[in-house]
């Protein structure tokens, strides 16, 4: 995966470091998600080692585009989340235990574990950034498509005594 956002291990200090990386539709591409049509992510990741306390505090601003679910027109969406992980060495506990300590994501590696790999934390906060529905404001949606759409709800409104909940329309208002 050439988008990868791998951290060397391999000798690292105690101390505090820094580094980003700009997030593309390639990201995405690489996790194989067509959903996502553009993205303009900036990753800064501060990355702090202390004894054996490894910490990653990673911090997602920019935007991602999808499709608008009415109008299929591009819709960008802002993105700033804040993730926060630790770094765990040794056998990954049993699926009862906690993985979550000080409010911090845990993330196991083996005792060996020279490099560790956060994309797929990162690819999977990102969608979960996305909302489930895909809609711009009112007012914002393709207008030449909102006119076919309102075209569409009016004639279904004409015709309401065709459809089969005609006869409950009305049932409940009051007399």
């Amino acid at each position: 995966m050439g988008d990868a956002i791998v951290i060397s291990l391999n000798g690292l200090r105690s101390g505090k470091r820094d580094f980003s990386r700009h997030l593309g539709r390639e990201f995405f591409s690489s996790f194989g998600n067509s959903d996502i049509l553009d993205a303009d992510i900036s990753a800064k990741i501060r990355l702090e080692k202390a004894g054996d306390f490894v910490g990653l505090d990673i911090v997602l601003e920019g935007t991602l585009t999808v499709q608008c679910d009415r109008c299929l027109a591009d819709l960008v969406l802002p993105v700033g989340r804040t993730v926060l992980l630790s770094v765990k060495f040794g056998p990954e506990p049993a699926e009862d235990a906690a993985l979550e300590e000080n409010g911090r994501e845990v993330l196991y590696l083996p005792e060996d574990g020279l490099e560790l790999d956060i994309s797929q934390v990162v690819y999977d906060w990102l969608c979960l950034s996305v909302p489930i529905q895909h809609v711009h404001a009112p007012g914002e949606c393709d207008p030449e498509v909102v006119k076919y759409l309102a075209r569409d709800s009016e004639c279904s409104d004409e015709n309401s005594g065709d459809s089969p909940f005609a006869a409950l329309k009305g049932l409940f208002d009051e007399k």
